[in-house]
């Protein structure tokens, strides 16, 4: 049975037909065509569907696009600011903290709410703030190193 739900994503409402059972992630890629957040684990183990739910990171995997309604949802293709990329998606870039990239936007809004709530942690916090986004590729220095210099306030050389 299909729903329609007024979803407000990355600035804008939207309405949305689709059925009762699927999780935010499915709608978001599915209904909404915003396939910047990725499928990962389905079970909220790996951090890679993270969006930003009224500022909190939020695994979509978890959570029904009904439950979504009445809330402000941030995905990744909505972490730009003004059609420049942000200041964590530079670092990332600037550095190469991505290899394959997939799990790389439930990192960067992670870090995005993080930073928002901590301007000014060590590595050990970041660490910590970013543990349950697990990425297969990296050593995580160079992602922990792009967030450091974001919260220091400053570019890549």
């Amino acid at each position: 049975m299909k729903q329609i739900l007024n979803l407000r994503v990355n600035g804008e409402t939207q309405e949305v037909a689709t059925e009762v059972n699927k999780t935010l992630l499915e709608v978001l890629r599915e209904d909404m065509n915003l396939t910047g957040t990725k499928h990962g684990c389905e079970l909220g183990e790996c951090g890679t569907c993270t969006v930003l739910i009224d500022g909190e990171p939020v695994l979509s995997c978890l959570v029904l696009g009904v439950e979504a309604e009445g809330t402000e949802i941030v995905t990744i293709e909505g972490l730009k600011e003004r059609d420049k990329p942000h200041p964590l998606q530079k670092a990332f870039a600037d550095l190469g903290a991505a290899q394959c990239g997939y799990c790389t936007p439930g990192i960067l809004l992670t870090a995005k709410a993080f930073l928002e709530k901590n301007p000014h942690p060590d590595r050990g916090e970041i660490r910590e703030a970013l543990a349950g986004n697990l990425c297969r590729c990296t050593g995580y220095t160079k992602i922990l190193e792009a967030v450091e210099m974001v919260a220091r306030g400053k570019e890549v050389p």
